[in-house]
């Protein structure tokens, strides 16, 4: 917010509207306490109410909405609700098609998946939502998947794995050599790890890391389970999930884990590769990490094989990306230097800037602005010269006129 006064003028200080929007780490904690939720949301509101703004109010949302403003920032960058035009012509190009990307969002406490099923029944209404944007009606599939962010889920693992110990765990996620030790009270202080509590004889857990890929991807499989289907198909837990179509922008932690791996400039990006690569990090020593990472946070670089193990396992198993389809998956942090992520999106939601009906005169794109440009001032510098001929030597026009 004191970056926010700095860079927007002080004249237009009190006409900004500031909305906040919290996420899955606040659903959780308003599950475990929602007196606490709520005093946190009153000191929020308290402080942001203290700045020159013009504070619209902070609220946490929901999965659904999380993973909607997600699809709509991801669509909106890339242009894909509003129709491109015909070269040289003012009129929009029905025949070009506009298939809108999915959304893949990956965070600490949650996930969402959101795309448009194209000719397929979306059969749990609890997971349709539908928008009318620029003149076009979209039936959107989304579900948000709590206690599966990136940090919750290895808090389940951990709380899964401690059950069959006397307080000591061998763990394939962690680099071998790496030493953790936590308290069995921090490990169940979450709702999401509370389906796995149970007396144990002891206070505190030591993790002792082995750094192997496919143990660590067998134990990750059995957070989710897919046993049982009630619908035509399922993702993970029992919930539906349309067949996957068309493409997909992941982003968030699924960004930040394959930069930080040097895998999101390869376009496409295998599976293949990606396995291979994460295959090759976790059975580095953590002494040798530690040499080449020394500047990165001790915490972050010791969770990178969990996480990367994780999120093949999540697209893998959970949601059924195949080998075939795996290039559909494009790793985004940014687009046209705009940060990718629900925020945008919940901003445009909120502000109505995404209208209902497509506008009157379509918007000319990039190219065709830049080339009518050039050719008004080509005209214009045409007349000028014209006239300034005529200006000075206005006979050589008319004499063949006597």
């Amino acid at each position: 917010m004191e970056r926010a006064k700095e860079v927007i003028p002080v004249s237009q200080h009190q006409e900004t509207p500031v909305y906040l929007g919290a996420t899955a780490g606040m659903r959780l904690l308003r599950l475990e306490n929602e007196w606490l939720a709520n005093d946190v949301l009153t000191v929020v509101r308290d402080v942001l109410n203290n700045y020159p703004f013009d504070f619209r109010g902070a609220r946490i949302i929901s999965g659904g909405e999380e993973g909607a403003y997600g699809w709509i920032t991801i669509n909106y960058l890339l242009g894909k609700f509003t129709k491109k035009l015909r070269w040289l012509n003012l009129l929009p190009n029905d025949n070009e098609s506009q298939e809108t990307y999915g959304a893949l969002d990956l965070g600490g406490a949650s996930t969402q998946i959101t795309f448009v099923p194209q000719n397929q029944t979306i059969e749990s209404p609890q997971n349709a939502l539908y928008f009318r944007l620029y003149g076009k009606d979209y039936s959107v599939y989304t579900h948000s998947f709590l206690c599966y962010g990136k940090d919750q889920a290895l808090l389940q693992k951990i709380a899964k794995d401690i059950q069959a110990t006397n307080g000591i765990i061998q763990d394939p996620c962690f680099n071998h050599g790496y030493r953790r030790v936590m308290n069995v009270s921090d490990i169940y202080n979450s709702t999401c790890t509370w389906k796995f509590g149970k007396p144990l004889s002891f206070n505190q857990l030591e993790i002792q890391g082995t750094g192997d890929f496919e143990e660590c991807q067998e134990s990750v499989t059995t957070l989710f389970n897919i046993s049982q289907c009630p619908y035509s198909h399922c993702a993970f837990n029992k919930i539906f999930l349309p067949q996957l179509q068309g493409q997909f922008g992941a982003f968030s932690a699924y960004y930040y884990v394959m930069k930080f791996l040097n895998l999101t400039s390869e376009e496409p990006l295998s599976q293949e590769k990606m396995i291979d690569t994460i295959k090759k990090f976790c059975s580095q020593p953590w002494k040798e990490l530690k040499m080449n990472f020394g500047a990165v946070k001790e915490k972050y670089l010791s969770e990178y094989c969990f996480s990367g193990t994780y999120i093949i396992s999540l697209l893998q198993k959970g949601y059924h990306f195949t080998p075939d389809n795996w290039k559909t998956i494009h790793f985004m942090g940014q687009i046209r230097d705009t940060d990718v992520g629900w925020t945008l999106g919940y901003m445009l939601n909120l502000t109505n800037m995404i209208p209902a009906e497509q506008p009157m005169s379509a918007p000319l794109s990039h190219s065709t602005y830049v080339f009518l440009m050039v050719v008004f001032s080509l005209i214009l510098i045409a007349v000028v010269l014209i006239g300034l001929i005529i200006f000075h030597k206005p006979s050589f026009f008319w004499k063949d006129m006597v």
